[in-house]
């Protein structure tokens, strides 16, 4: 689906923050390719709108969401436990583009589908046992673009990168053990398909 030599893997762009290794590839999928990406991914995901259990009631997060992955490779969050599903091609493909970059083969998927602005995920750290210590998390955005917000965890610094529609966001070394990001409510009205990559232990 995706043509090779229009993934410019090249555009890289550091995000200068202390205790943290964070990459930018603002275009790393071009447009055609994005569009065919999120078609792909909005017909053959299954999509899930999942309850989390908050101060003694059930709540719809406020997202859709989807677990891929390794046969074994279960993932635990917010009181969740997510038993992945099987690898399909839409996955593949986008996981063989990025790992080359990522220089890590990941074993499993979360998908979130941001239905429009008013979808949202509140403040975290991707920092679950079962990645282990200082993950690596590759992040794909398509469809609308959307502000992800980062903050230290002791200092508060305060970081706001756009993830527009085809970027490609690498975190890596200590930036779980001592930021928090979100992605907020907006008034955008777009759907946006994030991807975040990972390692399960």
């Amino acid at each position: 689906m995706v043509d090779d030599s229009f993934v410019d893997r090249n555009a890289a762009s550091n995000i200068n923050l202390p205790e943290s290794k964070i990459t930018l590839y603002k275009d790393f999928f071009n447009d055609d390719d994005s569009q065919k990406l999120m078609c792909a991914l909005l017909h053959d995901i299954e999509w899930k709108q999942e309850k989390i259990f908050l101060f003694g009631k059930h709540y719809d997060l406020p997202r859709l969401t989807a677990w891929y992955g390794d046969r074994d490779k279960a993932y635990h969050y917010s009181g969740l436990i997510l038993k992945p599903l099987p690898w399909i091609a839409v996955l593949e493909e986008i996981k063989s583009k990025i790992e080359p970059v990522a220089r890590v083969t990941f074993n499993s998927v979360l998908l979130n589908r941001y239905r429009s602005g008013s979808d949202s995920v509140s403040w975290h750290s991707d920092n679950e046992i079962e990645l282990g210590q200082n993950p690596i998390i590759g992040s794909v955005s398509l469809g609308q673009s959307r502000q992800f917000k980062l903050k230290h965890k002791l200092t508060r610094q305060r970081k706001n990168i756009e993830l527009t529609d085809g970027s490609f966001l690498l975190m890596e070394g200590l930036t779980q053990e001592n930021w928090l990001h979100e992605i907020p409510k907006s008034n955008d009205q777009g759907e946006r398909i994030n991807l975040t990559f990972r390692v399960i232990q």
